[in-house]
């Protein structure tokens, strides 16, 4: 049972992928981490050493903190972190009972090389319509949050990934693209370890949008002609990530709590 400090893996699942998702810290040493080196999605490592450095970095946010067995080094981190005004709690029974249950693990081999000040970097190509806005909406809520999105001319993408030491996506010949029939977007969840019966509908859902397929799923055409319209709205493609942002949340949350409801315009008029 959770205590007011604690928080169970089952209530962590229905937290992550929300754009209210807290922070999530792994302070897993490093011989731990070696066992498995796997992240619970959207979480991002710190060394419980230097708690007192890179708590003030989380005022004014709530903090779940996992280390490997939920015990020591959670239960003093999220206490430190308590002590310095930051909400915490701690993973019951850390990273491996997370593990135990079979619930989704980033692969820290696929992610991108941290910048300076801790976040990866992605470039695609500008302009972005689905597959370049449901990717980076993809990596900032499973992934890494704090994602870096930079879009440049399509000929550029390449050079740009070089020189600025990003990853490239959703532009041919890179690892992050098109494969067959899949999209980007349904190779980044494969790959990320992110399948979840949600994400795969929403998948389909972006496939059918992306590729011209509105025959695989009802809500396609509505998607394509959503992401056609904010395209036509914004002008610069970072305000037009930030909307989609909240246009893939509303998509997801109705893939994984409301598909089963519909809805009726009641009419209450007498004799009707």
């Amino acid at each position: 049972m959770s205590s007011t400090t604690s928080i169970s893996h089952d209530k962590l699942t229905r937290l992550i992928g929300l754009a209210t998702t807290p922070e999530l810290i792994d302070v897993r040493i490093d011989e731990d981490f070696a066992l498995d080196p796997r992240l619970i999605p959207g979480s991002h490592r710190r060394s419980h050493k230097d708690v007192a450095l890179w708590a003030p970095q989380y005022g004014g946010k709530r903090a779940i903190v996992i280390c490997q067995k939920g015990k020591k080094l959670s239960e003093g981190t999220a206490a430190l972190l308590r002590h310095n005004g930051v909400p915490a709690e701690v993973l019951e029974g850390g990273y491996e009972a997370w593990r135990d249950a079979g619930l989704q693990a980033v692969p820290v081999s696929l992610l991108p090389p941290l910048d300076h000040r801790g976040r990866t970097m992605w470039v695609t190509r500008a302009r972005p319509k689905i597959d370049r806005i449901a990717c980076p909406w993809l990596i900032r809520r499973f992934v890494d949050p704090a994602a870096v999105f930079l879009f440049v001319t399509p000929a550029e993408v390449e050079a740009v990934a070089e020189r600025f030491n990003a990853v490239p996506f959703d532009v041919e010949n890179v690892f992050w693209s098109h494969r067959g029939e899949l999209c980007t977007f349904d190779v980044m969840i494969e790959e990320f370890g992110l399948s979840s019966a949600p994400l795969s509908r929403l998948a389909t859902i972006v496939r059918g949008a992306d590729t011209a397929r509105p025959d695989l799923a009802p809500e396609a055409a509505g998607l394509l002609a959503a992401s056609l319209g904010l395209s036509r709205i914004f002008s610069d493609d970072l305000e037009q990530l930030e909307a989609g942002m909240t246009l893939y949340d509303a998509f997801y949350r109705w893939c994984r709590d409301a598909s089963d409801e519909t809805h009726n315009w009641p009419n209450r008029r007498p004799g009707a």
